[in-house]
Order: C-alpha cells, then structure tokens, then sequence
C-alpha cells in the first residue's frame, strides 16, 4: 500500500543543461536531474545519450521533424530515467522514456507505464515547450532554430 501524499515531502533537485549533442542526425539539448545538490553520474548522461539514439526516429529531419528536441538524464534514487524528446509537426512534441536499475544505467529499456514526466522533468519540458513558441511558432522573423538551440535551462526545482 502507498503512504498517503502528506507523507512524501518535496524535495527540490538540481536541474542543469549540460550541453548539445548530436545523436546521429539529431542536434539535442542534454539536460540532468539529480537530488540533493549532487552532479549527474557522468555514466547516467552518457547512457541516456546512447539510449536516445535508439529511439530518435531516423532520419532526422523530414517534412514534419525538425531534427532538434532535447533529452533528460534524470539520476534518481532508485532508477535512472532517459527521457528523448523530439519536435515535430510544427508545435508537437514526441517522447520516449526509458528506465534503468540506478546501479546499471546503461541498461536503459523502455519504462513500463504511461507516465509523461514527474514534476521535475516536466520543469524542462515546461522551459522546452516556451523557448519553441518564442523562436520557432512566433517569432516575428520566422524559425530560429539555432537561437531555440542556444536557450538554456538551469534551475533548482
């Protein structure tokens, strides 16, 4: 049985972008999320970036992808979460998360459930979801994807 929700307290986590990468043919903002104030496991962000080109549909770029997204290194307590999100058909965004036993992050498979994101990682997507519209969908010169690309985020939530 699950212990009520008063009895979970919030504990804020350190959410960093780390860099952009290129996944095959994609361009990604790679971002972590840890607790207690601590760095990603480096072995984390790299397994999640291998995991991302997995699941990143190929090619890249087509009439409706724009061969840009980010994905999220999340090293939890119990289990590391990749999360590659990708932008297409002008103002979607696609996901994949995937899952690892927190001892073996490079055996990252996909996450059983139908989860979307816990609030942290929803934080990024939030950042992700407004820098779009502010230099893809309405910005008055047109698409920016290297100025959307130059947006970070950093934060403690």
């Amino acid at each position: 049985m699950q212990p009520p929700l008063r009895d979970l307290p919030y504990q804020p986590r350190t959410v960093r972008f780390l860099r952009r990468a290129e996944v095959g043919d994609w361009v990604v903002k790679l971002y972590t999320i840890a607790p207690d104030g601590r760095p990603v496991r480096a072995e984390v962000a790299e397994a999640a970036l291998r995991a991302a080109r997995e699941v990143l549909p190929a090619p890249a770029v087509t009439p409706g992808r724009y061969g840009v997204g980010f994905v999220i290194a999340h090293d939890a307590p119990r289990l590391c979460y990749a999360l590659a999100c990708w932008w297409a058909e002008k103002n979607e965004v696609h996901q994949r998360i995937l899952s690892a036993p927190a001892d073996r992050p490079e055996h990252f498979a996909p996450h059983p459930g139908e989860a979307a994101g816990c609030v942290w990682e929803l934080s990024v997507t939030d950042f992700e979801r407004r820098a779009w519209i502010t230099h893809i969908l309405a910005n008055p010169g047109g698409p920016d994807l290297d100025t959307y690309l130059a947006q970070e985020y950093n934060d403690h939530v």
